[in-house]
């Protein structure tokens, strides 16, 4: 096989995907459908509760589309990440979709389940025997952490998935997973370049956001040949050029060269970017370069409860004066509430038109328009204490006094009743780091389930 072609329908299972780009790539007879399902782009609150940020209508829309696509092609569906997080419950999640998918449209096949949980003391003892590294500019891994997670994931790399297309499954629904990987297993296992192979997926995983206008919505299809691969977005509407794909190389990496992943990373010093045709883009000279094996582990623990505010506010008097009036509200809260340790809850409040995306990272955070919007959060070991901590910063700030003050009716403009909202439980990220392994295999088991029948 001199060439292997890769559809790619959406970003993130669940998107959604126009049917006439779906219906274009799928004439263009691929070997294999594949989607990322999920990310850690949305915090560490999915992964903690165990709950999908994608919808499971839209979620089956896009999955019974593809499903059915593959079997009519004969051609397997690959899918990473499962429910968001990839953890167990949000395994267990798109199982159920596939189940329903199958027992509904009548489907025999082959489905390969591949779980990436990882025990507590499987990593209390990488942890013991020194396995265990921090990302960059990450603090070290403590056993509290460890203990304290509520779900603990390790991104698995190609060598499961393509173990799993090796035994002949017709859709593999894979745990937390490598981005690229779902879209490489298939290419590898037929003996493509690595460099390659992880590179072009690499761009896909985003489906059609590298192409121009892009969108996280729309088709790619990523041809792989033994010296080069090609990407083409399959609405005509949309375009590669050498400037979106190189862009989209870079995506969420700060080395535009050196591209880490599990067991290596992509040399991209002696990449082109040349244009196919005035709607797809050749890349050459990617290139794989081995080290030794870790897999990224995350996890996540209860921080707490949150309650939220939301308000505008348009007097220059009190924008002018809104970091004496935020300053003073802290204040307040912390004079009223003298029995609450300080270091036992979070008060936040957010100020857009001046800080609220940056912070203290703005380098202008004076406001300069003429109102601003301000979110109060609260966040403390029950929802009770966020709840009185949140409503008394907001009633405070709702009467305070400041320089050029006219109306006393009250400095805030609410656009809901009721004002405060429960956000709920609130997790943070506990475990965030790199752990080294032998086997690339062993962290990540398969089982199959024949439809219609029972796992094996």
């Amino acid at each position: 096989m001199d060439e292997m072609r890769v559809l790619a329908p959406t970003a993130i299972l669940g998107y959604g995907f126009p049917e006439a780009s779906f219906a274009a790539g799928l004439a263009r007879r691929p070997h294999v459908i594949a989607a990322d399902a999920g990310s850690s782009d949305p915090g560490p609150y999915y992964l903690g509760a165990g709950t999908s940020f994608t919808d499971r209508t839209a979620v089956r829309r896009d999955l019974e589309r593809m499903i059915t696509a593959g079997q009519e092609l004969g051609i397997p569906v690959v899918i990473g990440s499962a429910g968001g997080a990839g953890a167990a419950p949000h395994l267990d999640w798109l199982r159920g979709i596939v189940d329903d998918i199958a027992a509904e449209q009548g489907l025999r096949l082959r489905a390969a389940v591949i779980p990436a949980d990882i025990d507590r003391d499987t990593v209390l003892e990488a942890l013991r025997d020194g396995r265990i590294s921090a990302v960059p500019h990450g603090p070290q891994l403590t056993a509290d952490d460890v203990q304290a997670s509520t779900h603990l994931v390790a991104q698995m790399g190609t060598e499961p998935l393509v173990a799993a297309l090796r035994a002949g499954a017709d859709v593999v629904l894979a745990g937390r997973a490598y981005d690229p990987a779902v879209f490489a297993a298939m290419p590898l296992l037929h003996g493509f370049d690595e460099g390659l192979a992880l590179h072009m997926s690499k761009i896909l995983e985003c489906a059609a956001i590298a192409a121009v206008p892009g969108s996280g919505s729309d088709c790619m299809l990523g041809t792989l040949r033994r010296d080069h691969f090609v990407l083409e977005p399959l609405n005509p509407d949309r375009r590669c050029t050498p400037t979106s794909v190189s862009a989209h190389t870079l995506y969420e990496k700060s080395d535009p060269y050196r591209l880490p992943g599990p067991g290596g990373y992509l040399d991209l010093s002696d990449c082109v970017f040349t244009p196919e045709d005035d709607r797809s883009v050749r890349v050459t000279g990617s290139r794989h370069l081995a080290q030794p094996f870790a897999v990224k582990l995350e996890g996540a623990r209860l921080r707490g409860y949150r309650t939220v505010s939301v308000a505008g506010a348009r007097d220059p008097f009190f924008i002018r004066e809104i970091d004496t009036i935020v300053q003073g509200v802290r204040d307040r809260v912390a004079d009223n509430f003298p029995d609450i340790p300080a270091d036992s809850y979070h008060l936040l409040v957010r100020v857009y038109g001046a800080d609220g995306c940056m912070g203290t990272l703005e380098p202008s955070p004076r406001p300069t328009g003429h109102e601003v919007g301000i979110v109060i959060e609260a966040v403390a070991d029950t929802q009770d204490l966020a709840d009185t901590l949140c409503g008394f910063a907001r009633s405070t700030m709702l009467h305070f006094g400041y320089p050029g003050r006219i109306s006393t009716a009250g400095n805030l403009a609410f656009p809901y009743s009721p004002s405060d909202f429960h956000a709920g439980e609130v997790y943070e990220w506990s475990v965030y780091h790199l752990m080294a392994t032998d086997d690339p295999l062993a962290p990540f088991p398969i089982s199959y389930i024949d439809y219609p029948g029972d796992p094996s």
